[in-house]
């Protein structure tokens, strides 16, 4: 599936390929939360890194965490626009193969779930609702299953 994307005020718009575009994913880390999640939690997709496509480029920040204690940087970095500071997509070396956009800054329109993982919920902020349902798995931490996992055992690769 062929995902659009952009930032807020327009300055940074985005395509890329998506065998797996179904927003299921609920993250309630630290990092999600606080650089992506105005509902407390952030929502990333899995995308094709040889098939991004970025119209202006030069508008783009890059954030990596802090990690707890002294393990100094996480590899994985965060883009934003440096204008209206929307976060658009995250790019771990260690996966370079993969971009998984957050799906908030997707403009096209996305599958509906059957089911949602609600992961790092021990992570979770007390005012944020776990809005499970009943076919719904929820974790503490991360779960063993990967996106493109999730959409393998489903049967909703596209």
């Amino acid at each position: 599936m062929k995902l659009q994307g952009s930032c807020h005020c327009g300055a940074v718009r985005f395509s890329l390929n998506s065998a797996h575009p179904y927003p299921f994913n609920v993250c309630f880390c630290s990092i999600c939360r606080k650089t992506q999640g105005g509902g407390g939690f952030a929502i990333n997709l899995g995308g094709d890194a040889d098939s991004l496509k970025v119209e202006g480029e030069e508008n783009i920040s890059v954030y990596q965490a802090q990690l707890d204690g002294d393990q100094g940087l996480s590899p994985a970095q965060r883009h934003f626009c440096k204008n209206c500071g929307s976060a658009l997509w995250v790019h771990d070396p260690r996966w370079p193969e993969l971009i998984p956009p957050f799906a908030s800054a997707i403009d096209t329109d996305l599958p509906a779930a059957p089911e949602r993982t609600f992961l790092m919920v021990g992570s979770k902020k007390a005012w944020v609702p776990v809005d499970a349902g009943p076919n719904d798995k929820i974790f503490d931490a991360y779960p063993e299953e990967s996106i493109a996992g999730w959409h393998q055992r489903l049967g909703l690769e596209s």
